[in-house]
């Protein structure tokens, strides 16, 4: 008991009331209180509101590292209060994020990995972006030294390609060409892509693991399609591999896939460190083949150890701890650390969508022998429940499985899709599984579905529908 001392000498109890005695009767939401209170009282408030989140564990939708090492935590927890933005007075962090750019290029295959162009960003997004500014720029600058007009740059792409891509074209007045999905075709494909290329394309984007299925698109044949243009028409035109989480498995998994720099057509890639490079969010990484891919004008010079450090980027103050943290990961894991990983990560993939497959009720699109990632329907024939069902059927056991249409021209193609990151075991896979084979006689019971894409949520991350009637500026 905790005791204190009165004027007098005698001893008496100090009273402590409960946590929730100390808290003030009204907590404002949406104004800052009038009074604080104690650090204790907060932080308990906080806590308790975010126990309605879900378990980030058992969030299947997103692509987000949800796991890390005791050691790559405390890393970040003691980097929390560095400014990457500032060379100068965190030089060693800078240095830190240099590695990384240089262990990417030999990763991807760089002509000179000793003077590669690259930077850290806050996620693939960002570096998605930065790729596409570069794009930008390089034929602006090549329309003018031929004496061409440079006010209509288009962008092709698959509809498939995450939000981000959508993002880019409106804020930085690019018209994107989304090649459709059509049949069982669902992402850019070499004959697609040249189809919709002219003077005015700064670039095709190629994914390399589609959000909607976890396919690859193929950048070889996409890469070689493009050499037949140029050859025919003149037309040089660069590819951007966004390669958000395919650039951090193909290397370890499909070593025999061309996809990156060993294709002198791919200008520039991304990728999400927070993905498959394994780092708590948020970093991703924007690598281009050489200098000559990113226009110095977009290029700034900082003071770094007494010399000159470029930057390039979109955000500002941010901090270091997640760049620290994938260089722990890259010395941590090192090459067969990180196959090490991805492989379990696709076996976990690859057996649970056959088990799935093998329920009856469910047909499998992909599955999970690219990206550790698998996509999945509800066969014809089968008129009880829809996959948006199935995901709230799931959602009462915690487990967080997107249920979402592709997009325009396959909007009749409703799915489901599993996410396999570093732990997701084949142990949890096994409990995921269970609760499927237990909500299945309850779901088939019914007479109709009860849900539809209106109560599929919005936990799709990146398979959302792109909105054809609003390209560019408004």
């Amino acid at each position: 008991m905790t005791v204190q001392r009165d004027n007098r000498g005698e001893s008496r109890d100090l009273e402590i009331n409960p946590i929730f005695s100390r808290e003030p009767v009204r907590v404002p939401r949406y104004a800052m209180p009038d009074h604080g209170m104690e650090p204790d009282t907060a932080y308990q408030v906080v806590h308790d509101e975010l126990m309605l989140d879900g378990n980030a564990r058992q969030n299947l939708a997103t692509f987000v590292s949800t796991w890390a090492e005791p050691q790559a935590r405390l890393l970040m927890a003691e980097c929390a209060e560095k400014n990457m933005i500032d060379k100068d007075e965190y030089p060693q962090t800078a240095e830190l994020e240099n590695r990384c750019v240089h262990m990417l290029a030999r990763l991807w295959h760089a002509e000179d990995p000793r003077r590669a162009t690259g930077c850290s960003t806050t996620g693939s997004s960002e570096a998605a972006m930065l790729g596409g500014l570069a794009l930008k720029r390089r034929w602006q600058h090549k329309r003018r030294a031929e004496g061409g007009p440079t006010g209509r740059p288009n962008l092709v792409m698959g509809v498939n390609v995450q939000i981000c891509w959508e993002k880019f074209a409106d804020y930085f007045e690019v018209e994107p060409r989304y090649v459709p999905m059509e049949g069982d075709r669902y992402h850019l494909t070499p004959d697609t892509a040249v189809d919709l290329c002219d003077e005015n394309t700064i670039g095709v984007v190629a994914v390399l693991g589609s959000t909607f299925d976890g396919s690859y698109e193929p950048v070889a044949g996409i890469a070689a399609a493009l050499d037949d243009l140029e050859s025919r028409t003149g037309l040089d035109i660069p590819i951007h591999v966004d390669g958000a989480s395919g650039g951090m498995i193909a290397p370890f998994l499909d070593p025999d896939l061309t996809w990156d720099f060993r294709l002198p057509r791919v200008a520039s890639i991304n990728t999400s460190g927070h993905k498959y490079g394994l780092v708590m969010p948020g970093v991703g990484w924007a690598l281009w083949r050489d200098r000559h891919a990113l226009p110095d004008d977009l290029v700034y010079h900082v003071n770094y150890l007494g010399g000159d450090m470029p930057t390039f980027a979109l955000n500002f103050s941010r901090p270091g701890a997640q760049v620290v943290a994938q260089y722990y990961n890259f010395l941590r894991l090192g090459f067969h650390g990180y196959r090490r990983v991805q492989r379990t990560c696709r076996d976990v993939a690859t057996r649970l969508a056959a088990e799935i497959a093998a329920l009856g009720p469910f047909e499998l699109i992909t599955d999970g022998g690219e990206l550790p990632v698998f996509a999945f329907r509800v066969r014809d024939g089968i008129d009880a429940f829809s996959v948006f069902d199935v995901s709230a059927a799931l959602r009462e056991r915690g487990w967080l499985v997107p249920a979402y249409t592709f997009p325009e021209h396959r909007t009749d193609l409703a799915v489901l899709r599993v996410v396999v990151r570093n732990g997701f075991s084949h142990d949890l896979a096994d409990l995921l599984l269970a609760d499927l084979r237990r909500a299945l006689p309850r779901l088939r019971r019914q007479h109709e579905p009860h849900r539809d894409a209106d109560d599929a949520g919005g936990f799709a991350h990146g398979a959302e529908t792109k909105n054809p009637r609003r390209p560019g500026r408004h």
